[in-house]
């Protein structure tokens, strides 16, 4: 029956198949300009996939359907495992196909792999960002493992090498790609690591036993996780597998999973570690030094996790305001929403070319001190830009993009575990003041950097001769002040080089003026809607 009541026009279909890459030529251009390009080809396949309807629902299922905790079998033996939903296994599988979880620690790996990895991670976030959660870890435990796995565990390296993803229940010798986790926060101390009062009692052999528990266990049915543990020489990092080499499982309990605003599609479990066995990774009281070698890299992927979030949320729109139409016109067409949507589209433009020049950075030896500052604070303002973004876009979609058919709601509710994970707006902060303060080196870094683009826009010179006058004595008290300036530094530095002058200058306008109210040009909002939509390519 047709009923002429329900009659459905002027309702754009929705966003579910596009090339996730080519769409993007800030993306495509930023992978060409730091020595990824031979990746190209790849990406574009990569791109395609992921755009399609089967693709997204995938990622709508594994969040329709969270992990359950599996306490004990039939018999009443103790389990402790987890299901996901068959959605969750195959993104995952795309993931490691795609080595995003280990491509720059190839032997053989290309120059650009650290660039390529990044831009691939890009796309697979859109599509489901919980499955990141697993990859991110083993991607930052991988390097110290190569040097530091214990030998009894040796044979791990390969598989941790591999492209496979094999989810079965076997010691980690037997398998064909493992993956790792960490366990680090506790109730008594969340991000205060060195309040951890998990025991760790070294044994004959020179394993170790751990007793306690961790509030945030991540990713519960890894191979092994990374865990702190307080050892008589103080705070110690060690490998915790979850099968031993016979084959028994390890004497972790989880307790319960937790039941999180977002990022559903992933587990996070609280854990009793009941006389568990570990082993030292280096000496006993470096835990937090071992941490560190980690914390770069995994605060790095939450920065770019929340930026491919917010590009989605921005594609999503996009696709709605060129085919919704209101008052007579495309949405895309009335002024004031040209306005919104260009200032979306620039604010993305600068993130890209400058998560793009932080990943070049991780690649080359001497700009490590270059990446250890802004790192911190590409997580603290990306993080944070996040969740007004994605609310944003929802308004340009207005109620249909506030209910669940949408994919929006999903990315806002993703949106904050970036900030609060791996460290918090505030602990960024000090991160970037301990730099700033403890390697002099990093003062004349940032003076060299913004030297080079000294005088191509006001703005911009204003707003380092500022930053300049607060680090001549620096406070915790303005930390956030100093983290925010620094980062837009880094941002605005990458657009004088690299966008067209128009653009640059507007991106200054926007982002540096304190008086605000900055309305973009036609041009400027012709140029950044064409390359968000790969049209300028």
């Amino acid at each position: 029956m047709h009923w002429q009541t329900h009659t459905v026009f002027n309702q754009p279909v929705p966003l579910n198949n596009s090339n996730l890459f080519l769409s993007d030529t800030a993306l495509c251009d930023a992978i060409t300009r730091h020595g990824a390009s031979w990746d190209s080809e790849l990406l574009a396949s990569i791109g395609q996939q992921l755009g399609t309807a089967e693709s997204l629902e995938l990622g709508r299922l594994a969040n329709a359907h969270p992990p359950e905790l599996l306490r004990y079998d039939p018999q009443g033996q103790r389990l402790d495992d987890v299901r996901f939903h068959p959605a969750w296994h195959l993104l995952m599988q795309g993931l490691c196909a795609n080595r995003v979880h280990n491509l720059p620690w190839e032997e053989d790996a290309r120059s650009g792999a650290f660039v390529a990895r990044a831009a691939r991670f890009m796309l697979h976030a859109q599509v489901e960002a919980g499955t990141l959660c697993p990859i991110t870890m083993t991607f930052a435990a991988t390097p110290l493992l190569q040097q530091a796995l214990p030998p009894l565990f040796a044979d791990w390296r390969a598989p941790l090498l591999s492209d496979r993803y094999d989810p079965h229940q076997q010691p980690g010798v037997q398998k064909r790609g493992l993956l790792i986790g960490m366990g680090m926060t506790e109730k008594q101390g969340g991000s205060d690591v060195l309040s951890n009062s998990t025991r760790a009692e070294r044994l004959e052999d020179g394993s170790y036993q751990l007793t306690g528990h961790k509030w945030f266990f991540s990713v519960p049915q890894s191979d092994a996780h990374l865990v702190l543990a307080q050892a008589n020489g103080g705070l110690t990092c060690f490998f915790v597998p979850r099968l031993l080499p016979d084959g028994t499982r390890n004497a972790i309990r989880h307790e319960r999973l937790k039941d999180k605003l977002g990022n559903r599609a992933n587990a996070s479990s609280e854990a009793e570690f009941q006389q568990a066995l570990g082993w030292a990774l280096g000496e006993e009281g470096e835990g937090i030094r071992q941490i560190l070698k980690m914390g770069g890299l995994t605060r790095f992927d939450c920065a770019l996790g929340s930026h491919s979030l917010m590009r989605r949320a921005l594609s999503v729109a996009l696709y709605h305001a060129f085919q919704r139409q209101a008052f007579g016109h495309n949405l895309v067409d009335l002024p004031l929403m040209r306005q919104v949507l260009g200032k979306m589209a620039l604010q993305l433009e600068g993130q890209t070319a400058f998560l793009f020049r932080l990943a070049n950075a991780w690649e080359q030896p001497h700009d490590a001190l270059w990446a250890r500052l802004f790192t911190p604070a590409a997580k603290f303002a990306i993080c944070k830009a996040g969740i007004p973004f994605v609310a944003e876009a929802m308004e340009v979609l207005g109620g249909i993009g506030y209910c669940e058919e949408s994919e929006l709601p999903r990315l806002y509710r993703e949106m904050p575990v970036n900030s609060i994970w791996e460290g918090s707006g505030n602990i960024m902060c000090l991160d970037v003041l301990r730099v700033l303060m403890k390697q002099p080196d990093s003062l004349a870094l940032l003076a060299a950097e913004c030297a080079e683009v000294k005088g191509l826009d006001r703005h911009f010179d204003r707003h380092w001769r500022q930053l300049q006058q607060r680090l001549r004595k620096p406070s915790q008290a303005q930390g956030r002040e100093i983290t925010g300036q620094l980062y837009l530094l880094g941002v605005g530095a990458q657009m004088l080089r690299y966008a067209s002058p128009p653009v640059a200058q507007a991106w200054c306008r926007m982002m540096l003026d304190p008086r605000g109210g900055v309305l973009l040009s036609e041009q400027v909002i012709s140029e950044v809607l064409h390359r968000a939509t790969g049209r300028g390519r």
